[in-house]
């Protein structure tokens, strides 16, 4: 990774927990234990790729920090929702996230659904308060991302899939709508703050696209050849689960090849979309296929 991508990675990283900080002290949480619940996942730690990506494209584009600001919050919260309840024992049952236990290990299954409601509205209401022209659209596109025809859609067919029979075109689209649903929503909102033009946002989608079903080729790979502490999360459960993935259809080397196609592909949309080549867009690209966590 380069040294100016690796500043810009911790810099946005500080600048999205920052943010999520702020907003939380602004929102009424209700009771201190409940508050205490809902702040454990969200400042667990993790690499904050989705606001980052807000951040990114928006500046890319030509636009401010600050319009980035609440759709970052927004879509992490949505993010961090999503892990929350996938790691309930009714969904992928996992103990780890993030290298710390998981929420409903500490403060138990009800409690755990319930922070993953409370992110998720908390989410919406974030994009709520803004006063722009550009609030409602954001809104739209945050639902559609995480609802049926995205990433619920995809983890009702991933857990569908753990049956069997699912070819390379079904792996693909649980990945495109589990993940890569989320990632593009993160890209077209970071365009949506800067004011882009329809042009730029379809390339943006694009991009968006393209990275998040790189990323999650990557992760395919990761949860044969990573490790616990490296991943932050349980390697091998894939496998154990009798998942879908690429791995599984395509063999590891296959996977590999799936993310560099990806990988080629986001670059492509982020030079149609103004991205300059020299640039951190392109750089990102690179740092998402080789990243081991």
């Amino acid at each position: 990774m380069s040294e100016l991508l690796n500043a810009w990675l911790q810099d946005s990283m500080r600048w999205a927990e920052d943010s999520m900080r702020d907003a939380m002290e602004h929102l009424d949480l209700g009771p201190s234990d409940f508050a205490q619940a809902l702040a454990y996942p969200t400042f667990a730690g993790g690499k904050r790729l989705r606001p980052c990506l807000v951040r990114l494209v928006c500046q890319e584009l030509g636009g401010p920090d600050e319009s980035a600001k609440a759709p970052a919050v927004a879509i992490e919260w949505v993010h961090t929702y999503s892990l929350v309840h996938d790691d309930l024992p009714c969904m992928d049952d996992d103990d780890l996230r993030r290298g710390k236990s998981t929420t409903h290990k500490v403060f138990g299954e009800a409690t755990a659904v319930l922070v993953g409601d409370g992110l998720l509205t908390m989410a919406f209401e974030q994009l709520a308060s803004l006063e722009t022209s550009q609030a409602l659209e954001m809104v739209g596109v945050l639902a559609r991302a995480a609802g049926p025809a995205g990433m619920v859609g995809g983890q009702h067919l991933d857990l569908a899939a753990e049956k069997g029979g699912l070819d390379t075109c079904g792996v693909r689209e649980i990945h495109r709508l589990k993940t890569a649903a989320l990632i593009e929503a993160a890209c077209e909102l970071g365009a949506l703050a800067a004011g882009a033009s329809e042009g730029a946002r379809q390339a943006v989608r694009r991009f968006g696209l393209a990275l998040g079903l790189c990323f999650q080729a990557v992760d395919d790979c990761l949860d044969v050849t990573g490790d616990a502490v490296e991943l932050g999360k349980t390697p091998g459960k894939d496998e154990a689960a009798g998942k879908a993935t690429l791995v599984a259809d395509l063999g590891l080397e296959g996977a590999r090849q799936e993310a560099i196609q990806r990988a080629e592909e986001a670059r492509d949309a982020a030079l149609e979309a103004g991205f300059r080549s020299d640039g951190l867009a392109l750089s990102l690209i690179d740092w998402l296929l080789a990243r081991t966590n």
